[in-house]
């Protein structure tokens, strides 16, 4: 029934909205995780004997779906598909759990882990993005369950934007790597947020940095890429991100210089899908997020160029072909995947990071 309803919909380069039918299935990844414990990949640095606890013991919240930051944005696709799809037959259920789930006390002692010394750099900075993105879909919707879970989250949320502010003008360089530590998604999801709930202090030091480490980059090595295990394209997500830090015209002239021939449709391997040969491998599934993180970027990086730019249509061509791919893997009955895929189909579906 899940796979049923992920099947992928032909044309998307017009954008064809989500189905009810297609959230009801991410609901259903989202929920089949969101309790389990184990197995459980913690990144905690364990500080002696007494500091021994379990998943949910350190995470009251966030201990299911493997890992933390796949917890948060399991969170975030309940949040997400509740708020565009009110009315469906799952509502009532994901509204429950997440009462359940979205506690003062609960969220007070996720905010209360990043306290002590050794625990200030856990998910940074990829969970920290996951985390400020569920506060803003929180404090954007309109809803009264919705006002409480976003107050109740205040203290996590204020945790992580403190821990950006420190950590940010002490970084020198980007990193640029497809997975977790890559600097430009956190960038990206950080500007938004710090967009849409007015964070003035916090968008002026991301415009900063994002200027510093990506406005100069020119010529990308677009064969160098993917990499083996990677579920971000870093050249895609650096495109994607420089599309919301500079006017439109100029971001056209930079894009003129990272990707010199993608209006001749060259752009070594980022426009052909990757394949998955062995879904049950936990980094091998990986490439599975990355055919849909392909896509979201394109279109993002799409979204601002004029009709009837060649890169345009070269864009949301691609964009069609990963989207496909991606989504025929999201439910494979294999927890490896299943545990954070569907939160990266919502996030592309739903036009998530475009103002959607």
């Amino acid at each position: 029934m899940i796979i049923a309803a992920l099947v992928p919909i032909a044309g998307f380069a017009q954008e064809i909205p989500m189905t009810s039918e297609q959230a009801a299935g991410f609901v259903k990844l989202a929920l089949a995780g969101i309790d389990r414990e184990y197995p459980n990949k913690t990144g905690h640095v364990t500080t002696g004997p007494d500091d021994m606890k379990s998943p949910k013991g350190m995470h009251p919240v966030f201990y299911g779906h493997f890992d933390w930051h796949s917890s948060v944005h399991g969170h975030w696709t309940l949040v997400k598909l509740l708020k565009q799809f009110p009315d469906a037959p799952f509502a009532g259920e994901v509204r429950s759990v997440l009462k359940g789930r979205f506690t003062a006390e609960g969220l007070a002692a996720e905010a209360a882990y990043f306290e002590p010394k050794e625990n200030r750099s856990f998910e940074r900075m990829y969970g920290w993005a996951w985390a400020l993105r569920l506060a803003l879909e929180l404090r954007t919707w309109d809803d009264p369950d919705a006002r409480t879970w976003a107050r109740d989250l205040e203290p996590l949320e204020k945790e992580i934007v403190g821990l950006a502010k420190e950590y940010l003008p002490k970084l020198d360089w980007p990193v640029r790597c497809g997975f977790h530590p890559e600097t430009s998604f956190p960038l990206g999801q950080m500007l938004d947020y710090a967009r849409g709930t007015g964070e003035a202090e916090l968008e002026k030091l991301l415009l900063e940095k994002c200027r510093q480490f990506y406005g100069k980059d020119r010529d990308y090595p677009v064969t160098y890429e993917p990499s083996g295990n990677d579920f971000f394209s870093p050249g895609l997500n650096v495109a994607d991100l420089m599309r919301r830090v500079l006017p439109a015209e100029e971001f056209s002239t930079w894009l003129d210089g990272y990707f010199p021939a993608l209006a001749a449709g060259k752009a070594g391997n980022l426009l052909t899908p990757v394949n998955v040969s062995d879904p049950t491998d936990g980094h091998l599934i990986h490439l599975a997020g990355l055919n849909l993180n392909r896509a979201w970027t394109m279109r993002g990086i799409a979204s601002v160029l004029p009709e009837g730019d060649a890169r345009r249509k070269v864009l949301l061509d691609a964009a069609d072909r990963h989207a496909q791919a991606g989504l025929a893997l999201v439910a494979t009955g294999h927890y490896e995947g299943e545990h954070w895929l569907g939160s990266f189909a919502v996030y592309l579906l739903s036009g998530t990071g475009r103002g959607k």
